[in-house]
Parts: structure tokens; C-alpha cells; sequence
């Protein structure tokens, strides 16, 4: 396929007139706003706001009337309290993990399930990815909405999907040079540790058919994505989606790579000022806050995704209409990213402050081991643990990596220092230390 042929999944849908997709959102939003009534939270939340029906909502500035959704709200909800349907409507249940603990859990039906795969497929078309394609599925499988979205959305369009999910780095590159890999999904950090073991392995690149890659789940530099298409001589599409907001393919670049549209008939997005809360004129960079206009299951209004960008307001010469964000330059929290998966200090602190032994003072370190991330916890035990046999001490960091590792999902390294070996801060508490070069 030729570099700029310009793909669509749903041509009418993609190129809507800006008349029709306001009329179409406002329509959109008024239902939304009625099945989030139907609610304990948003019920009491509208309610609050003066919101008791959709007749409050008649053009798509009434959308300010509404309050913001913040991922606390979620945990504060949980299990039941946004759900809009019975349950015996419900036929699939996604989470995410939460900085106390409590997931962050995400509801859907038939139908819900049946709009996030047509959503994704237009997304995978939209970046080139068509029938034909064999794609080779490196993203986590589970609770996770990356792999399971992905999948899905490449069947409908007739791609055929490897499920190898992460790792096991060997055997993705079996599969890819005997079955034809042509297309894979991955983080840009596993990407690269493909290409390094390519190399290890003795590959030859003509041997494989990888013409291009879809990435997601971590942020990553316009310079580390050339690095990408350098070294693994393919085309790569960056991909933005969240467990909230149904998975991927909520925004994704075109061809032309010049920011990701965002599929404005499934979802109305706003940029603010994080500190006043107002919106920002297009092109400056704000937070980004969307609603989803497509899920019965589980509405979610106004959701402070706490993630920056801004708005690409020229039109793009893929002729979609949908409006672009660009690259995420960062956010608004304290949410680490660490190959793919989402980690919170507090998540960390909270498994360190509970444990017998283990001191106040801890830092937090993310390294990058080759292309890889590395976590590495290093705290301080109390005099009383430091004096004790070295068997003592050995057993607390087992204990330590274990619970992190069912908590956050990743298996940290982990540090046991005398205390007071690590510097206290004069002024608020240094507990991170990023060291990963920027690109």
C-alpha cells in the first residue's frame, strides 16, 4: 500500500459536515445526560447543578453547566454507583488500578462493546491498516482494554489478529517471520527491544513482512518514533485511548502523521486551563476533557482526563473533518508511566507505610535498563530491622516486591537502606526520580 493512500472505514461518518456533527453531538449529549440520571452519582451530581432532565441541554455550550468527572469519582462510585443499565445487561467488565486500591472499573454491553470495535476500526483504517493485514497483538491482554480493543476492532475489519499479548519477546519473533506479521500493536519501548533482539537473534530484515506499527499506552517523543521507524524500517502511528474512555482508538493519527483526530461524533472534546478550569482558545495547551456520546452502560460526563495538549484546529489533507490533538506534552498528576502501564507514588507509598520494619523515608527510581523501563524502590527500615540477621532483611524485600507486584502489576527492584542513609528534603518531599533520558 502506498504511503499516503488514504483509507476510510465509514466515509460519511469520518467526514461529516460541521453542521451535522454539532447537531449530531447535542443530540448525543442529551441522551447521555438522561442515562447518566439513571445513575446514583450523576444523579445526585446533576441534580446538584440544577441538571434534573435533558431539556437543560440545548446547544453544545450547555455542556459547561454540567461538572466536571474526575478519576477519584470512579473509585468514590465503586462497584455500582455509575452504572446505568441492570446487570444482566452487561456482558464484559474492564478495570484499571487506582492509587488506594480500589480499581477504576469500567461497565459495558453488547452494544457498548459493539460501538468501542467500530470506533477501532475506524481508527486502524484510519492510520492504514486494512484487510489483509496480519496483525500480531503485543499489548497485555485482561482487565487491560489495550489488547482486547485492538483485537477486536482489527477483526471487524477483516485483519488477521496474532494475540501473542506482551512479551516473551522470542516468540513474537517467530511468529512474525513464519506467519507474516505485516502490522503489530506495541508500546515504542517494546518496539525497540523487538529491534534489539532482531539483531541478537540473527534476523534479517527482508526476512520479515512488518510494514507498520500502531503504539499506545506510553507517551513517547517525534524523535524516539523516528528512532522506531529507522531502525525497524516501517511506518508508525501514535494511538490514544484509556480504559475510561473504552480503550484505544479514541484518537489516532492519519496518515499525513500530524496530530490524532479525535472521533467527534463518539466523543466531545474540551481543553481547559487545569488551574481555572476554563476553557483555552485552539492551539493553546490545556487539559484535555471529554465525554463519551456512545456508551449505555456507563455514561461519563465531562472526564478530566489530566493529560495536556491542544487542539490542531486547521483541517487535515486526509479529509476527515474530525479535529486533531497533538502530541501529549504531559500531566496534570503525578501518574507515572512505566513500560505501558500506569503507576501512582502513592500506590507505592501506600504498600510501604503498611509493612512492619520498613522506615518513613523512601525514594522511587525509573531508569531505563536498555530500551526498557526500570522501577526500583529503594527505603529505608527501621534500626531495629537493619540490625537483624540478613535472612530477616531478605524476606521484607520479597514481601515488598510481592505486594507491590500485585498492586501495580509490576515487579520492582527493590533497595533496603540503613536509616537515614537516604537525604531528607528541606522543603516537600522528593519521592521521585525520573532518570530517563528525554529523547
Amino acid at each position: 500500500m502506498r504511503e499516503k493512500e488514504i483509507l476510510f472505514w465509514d466515509t460519511k461518518a469520518e467526514r461529516i459536515s460541521a453542521e451535522d456533527l454539532r447537531s449530531l453531538q447535542v443530540q448525543s449529549l442529551r441522551k447521555q445526560v438522561e442515562n447518566a440520571l439513571k445513575t446514583p452519582f450523576y444523579r445526585e451530581r446533576l441534580r446538584a447543578a440544577g441538571i434534573t432532565g435533558s431539556g437543560h441541554i440545548k446547544t453544545l455550550d450547555d455542556i459547561r453547566r454540567i461538572p466536571f468527572t474526575a478519576k477519584q469519582d470512579l473509585r468514590d462510585a465503586y462497584p455500582f454507583g455509575l452504572l446505568a443499565v441492570p446487570r444482566d445487561e452487561l456482558v464484559r467488565v474492564h478495570a484499571s488500578s487506582g492509587t488506594t486500591g480500589i480499581p477504576t472499573i469500567i461497565y459495558h454491553t453488547q452494544q457498548d462493546l459493539d460501538m468501542a470495535t467500530d470506533t477501532m476500526a475506524r481508527s486502524i483504517m484510519c492510520c492504514g491498516g486494512h484487510r489483509g493485514d496480519t496483525l500480531q497483538n503485543m499489548m497485555t491482554y485482561g482487565l487491560f482494554t489495550g489488547g482486547l480493543g485492538f483485537h477486536y476492532g482489527a477483526e471487524r475489519i477483516g485483519i488477521t489478529v496474532i494475540p501473542t499479548s506482551s512479551g516473551n519477546t522470542l516468540r513474537q519473533l517467530r511468529f512474525m517471520k513464519d506467519l507474516g506479521t505485516t502490522m503489530v500493536h506495541a508500546t515504542p519501548s517494546y518496539l525497540l527491544h523487538l529491534h534489539a533482539a532482531i539483531e541478537h537473534e540473527g534476523y534479517r530484515r527482508e526476512e520479515l513482512a512488518l510494514r507498520m506499527a500502531v503504539t499506545g499506552a506510553e507517551p513517547h517523543s517525534e524523535e524516539l518514533r523516528c528512532k522506531i521507524q529507522d531502525k525497524l524500517g516501517i511506518g508508525v502511528y501514535n494511538n490514544y485511548g484509556m480504559s475510561e474512555l473504552n480503550g484505544p482508538g479514541v484518537a489516532i493519527e492519519c496518515v499525513y502523521r500530524q496530530g490524532m483526530h479525535v472521533w467527534e461524533d463518539r466523543y466531545i472534546m474540551e481543553i481547559i486551563n487545569p488551574d481555572t478550569l476554563e476553557p483555552v482558545p485552539d492551539g493553546e495547551t490545556g487539559e484535555l476533557v471529554m465525554t463519551i456520546l456512545c456508551r449505555d452502560a456507563m455514561p461519563l460526563l465531562r472526564y478530566r482526563t489530566r493529560d495536556l495538549t491542544r487542539i490542531i484546529p486547521e483541517p487535515c489533507s486526509c479529509g476527515r473533518t474530525h479535529r486533531r490533538v497533538a502530541r501529549f506534552t504531559g500531566r496534570t498528576d503525578d501518574m507515572l508511566i512505566i513500560n505501558g502501564v500506569n503507576v501512582f507514588p502513592s500506590q507505592i507509598e501506600e504498600v510501604l507505610l503498611r509493612m512492619p520494619g520498613v522506615g518513613a523515608n523512601y525514594l522511587i527510581l525509573v531508569e531505563k535498563q536498555g530500551v526498557l523501563d526500570k522501577l526500583t524502590v529503594r527505603t529505608e527500615v527501621t534500626p531495629e530491622m537493619f540490625a537483624d540477621d540478613a535472612r530477616v532483611l531478605n524476606a521484607l524485600r520479597e514481601q515488598l516486591r510481592s505486594e507491590l507486584a500485585a498492586l501495580i502489576t509490576i515487579t520492582p527492584g527493590i533497595e533496603l537502606k540503613e536509616p537515614g542513609s537516604i537525604p531528607l528534603a528541606e522543603g516537600k518531599a522528593k519521592r521521585v526520580e525520573d532518570l530517563r533520558p528525554k529523547d
